[in-house]
């Protein structure tokens, strides 16, 4: 589907017009929405616009890295928009031409920051401020905006695995963390280069109409730069956790082989006491005791008593 907005040198907005027969040249500037887009609506990039072919070609294919490119009348940026759906971060691509005169927006997918800004435009009465420009300012704000919930989600989700209120399993927990820890790597992936790419545009001499918003732009570099630190430190409070648990656990294992150590050692002279008087060796005096069967259990209890005193004192059961 194509959504073509035309904006009339008395800023009036045109609405519902045709790509095909519009005359794009009778308006002082436009915006064409690429929205899911067939194959024979994508060929308007080239026989329409006429942009180049290295940039439709990242268009077409899914998933380029955020970045900007520069060409004679326009420039060409790749953005991503992030999702979560069943604790796993998803993104998708939203690609903007945008020159003095208008701007073209491209996704595969439906974009609701595109779809809000969109309606905002044609509720304006007065869109003397507008221009493509902005229009690309209000977008990318949006895109950058959404970002926040799901940073917000994280956190809430690693209070929980860290307060363990639940009582969840240790393999459990761990699972879990390390599935946050993939959706924080994932989120890492679209933050650093749209910060990268922020900072490309406010520092190029080449887009006039950036430098004249400079303060607005750089607002979105602000929320960028505080969601690459909020991603870092999100991923060292994991690293945290996890070493936590590992230090737990091995805590927890130590003091299990601590028991099972004192037991070893009460149990094994007992043990070998009763091994010796049940090897039943003919010439063992002993065997003919009358009460050695009670001195031996008696020895016993006395042996198991005097070493666990011993361990006691030595503070192994604390």
């Amino acid at each position: 589907m194509i959504n073509v907005v035309g904006i009339t040198y008395d800023n009036q907005i045109e609405k519902n017009l045709s790509i095909h027969d519009a005359d794009l040249d009778l308006y002082k500037w436009f915006w064409v929405d690429f929205h899911e887009p067939s194959d024979d609506e994508i060929k308007h990039l080239a026989y329409t616009f006429r942009f180049h072919p290295l940039a439709i070609e990242d268009c077409i294919q899914v998933l380029q890295r955020p970045k900007l490119d520069y060409y004679d009348d326009h420039s060409f940026y790749v953005t991503h928009i992030v999702r979560e759906q069943d604790n796993e971060i998803y993104k998708e691509e939203i690609d903007f031409f945008v020159g003095e005169k208008f701007i073209v927006t491209f996704h595969r997918m439906p974009a609701k920051e595109v779809a809000q800004v969109w309606d905002r435009l044609l509720g304006q009465k007065n869109t003397e401020k507008w221009d493509s420009f902005y229009v690309f300012y209000q977008i990318l704000d949006k895109i950058v905006d959404n970002y926040f919930p799901l940073i917000y989600k994280i956190e809430d989700r690693l209070d929980k695995i860290e307060d363990n209120t639940q009582n969840k399993s240790m393999t459990v927990l761990m699972n879990e963390l390390f599935d946050t820890r993939h959706m924080l790597l994932n989120l890492r992936h679209s933050v650093h280069p749209m910060r990268d790419l922020l900072y490309r545009m406010l520092n190029s001499h080449h887009l006039h109409g950036i430098r004249e918003r400079r303060e607005y732009f750089s607002d979105i570099y602000d929320h960028l730069l505080k969601l690459s630190e909020m991603v870092m430190s999100n991923r060292e409070v994991t690293a945290d956790i996890r070493d936590s648990y590992l230090s737990l656990n091995s805590h927890q294992t130590n003091n299990v082989m601590k028991v099972l150590t004192i037991i070893t050692s009460i149990f094994a002279p007992l043990t070998f006491i009763a091994g010796i008087y049940g090897m039943n060796f003919e010439n063992m005096p002993e065997l003919t005791w009358k009460y050695g069967y009670f001195l031996s259990l008696g020895l016993m209890v006395v042996i198991g008593i005097l070493m666990f005193l011993w361990f006691k004192s030595k503070g192994w059961f604390k």
